[in-house]
Formats: structure tokens, C-alpha cells, sequence
């Protein structure tokens, strides 16, 4: 029996460890991608459709993420994250999963893009440095949000640390503290500071910025039916006294 017991942690050990490598590494791609591709507002990445179809290919790339990801979100779609895991650990390891997921589909989009080859305006000389500054804050509010709202689940970490250490995932509560208690949003506020404080502007990063944009105008909303189901009264007190989006509004 003790053997047994062993040999079963050990292999739950190293496919915690699997899924944690997979996780982050595919995480630190999808992020540095979008980061390096931004900057450059899609005038440079790997994608060679040929026009008129590049644009239709693009369209769908850009598309497919908020599409999947609010899917995913909602309780019908997370039933499919559970085809992503062995059975026995697929409720535990449902954070990874969903992260991996995320860092596949910002990888495809970033690194798929055929760029139009179209550049409208460059910032340069002290508003280079100005735009790029606003780029990197961007950046550091996004991250800054992203830990208030639970950096091990942000990062899809829970999942397999709860499952390395043989325990259930513990969810962190609403978040209220740091930046929301500022606005109920700054992920999605933060992230939408990114598409538009880029140094290059060019159809392609209009396109990704209006679509993107959108996203984060309407994702929130059903995120916040899934908290009022979920957390009650706490956060009708919450989104009482806390703006949306707009510091005071």
C-alpha cells in the first residue's frame, strides 16, 4: 500500500510539474509575442496569407480569441476544459488548463498575423519615447491588476501547484483590494491601455485595437452576472460604491 501511495504521488508530482512547464512557458511566448508584435503594431510577424485573403485570415485570428476565452468562461465551456486533463484531475487542474488554452490562442494570433505591410504613422524622436513610456505603464497596470486579482490564477498557477501538493485549488474571494478599489475593471481597462498606446500605427493594429476594444467592453459585463450570481449581496455592495471603468464615474 505504501508503494503504491508513492509511485501514485510521484506520477501526480511530475505531471503537476508537466502541465506547470507547459503552462508558463507557452504564458511567457503568448505574452512576449503580443508585447514585441504590438510594438511594432503588426507591421512585422510570421504570417504569409496572400491578399485579398490575408485580411479574412486576420479577421478570424483576432477573432477567435474573445470568442473562445468568453466561452470558456461560462459553465457550458468549462466542461470542454476537462477534455485538456486526465479525468481524476481535471476539475484541479482546470486554471492551467484554461491558461494554456489562452496562451495558445494569443501565440496563433500574434505570431500568425500576415501584416498588410501598410505603416500610417511611426512616433519619433521625444514622442517615441513618450508613446513607448505610455506602452510600458500599459504593461505595468496590467500586471499590477493582474496579481490583485489573484496572480496564481491569472497565470493559470493554481492548478497544477494544487495538484503537486495534492490538495483542491483554493479560489482566491472577489477581488476589492488595490486596483479595484479604484475601478471594478482595470484588467480589462489596462489591457485595452495596451492596444492603443502603441509607437506604430497601421491597419492591422487598428483592426486588432477596435475588435479588442470591443471585447473589453463587453466581456466585463457578463463576467459581473457571474458575480452577482455567485458572490450576492457582496458584490451588489461592491459595484455600488466602485465605478465600472472611469475612476468617479
Amino acid at each position: 500500500m505504501g508503494v503504491f501511495r508513492t509511485r501514485w504521488t510521484g506520477r501526480r508530482f511530475w505531471l503537476a510539474a508537466a502541465y506547470g512547464v507547459l503552462c508558463h512557458t507557452l504564458f511567457a511566448l503568448a505574452v512576449g509575442a503580443m508585447i514585441v508584435m504590438m510594438f511594432f503594431g503588426l507591421s512585422e510577424s510570421f504570417g504569409r496569407v496572400p491578399q485579398p485573403w490575408a485580411w479574412l485570415a486576420n479577421l478570424a485570428l483576432v477573432l477567435q480569441f474573445p470568442l473562445a476565452h468568453s466561452f470558456l468562461l461560462n459553465g457550458r465551456g468549462r466542461r470542454y476544459l476537462a477534455w485538456f486533463a486526465p479525468e481524476a484531475h481535471a476539475k484541479t487542474l482546470g486554471t492551467t488548463v484554461f491558461a494554456i488554452i489562452a496562451s495558445v490562442q494569443l501565440a496563433l494570433l500574434f505570431l500568425l498575423w500576415t501584416p498588410s505591410g501598410i505603416i500610417w504613422w511611426q512616433a519619433e524622436g521625444a514622442v517615441f519615447w513618450i508613446v513607448c513610456a505610455a506602452y510600458g505603464a500599459s504593461w505595468l497596470l496590467l500586471s499590477w491588476a493582474s496579481v490583485d486579482a489573484g496572480a496564481e490564477v491569472q497565470s493559470g498557477a493554481l492548478g497544477w501547484m494544487s495538484l503537486a501538493q495534492g490538495k483542491r485549488p483554493v479560489y482566491p474571494g472577489m477581488p476589492t483590494a488595490g486596483l479595484f478599489r479604484v475601478i471594478r475593471q482595470p484588467i480589462y481597462v489596462s489591457f485595452a491601455l495596451t492596444l492603443w498606446t502603441v509607437p506604430i500605427w497601421t491597419p492591422d493594429q487598428l483592426l486588432l485595437a477596435v475588435v479588442l476594444t470591443a471585447y473589453c467592453l463587453i466581456a466585463p459585463r457578463l463576467k459581473e452576472r457571474r458575480f452577482a450570481k455567485r458572490y450576492g449581496r457582496e458584490f451588489a455592495d461592491y459595484r455600488a460604491r466602485t465605478p465600472y471603468i472611469l475612476p468617479g464615474k
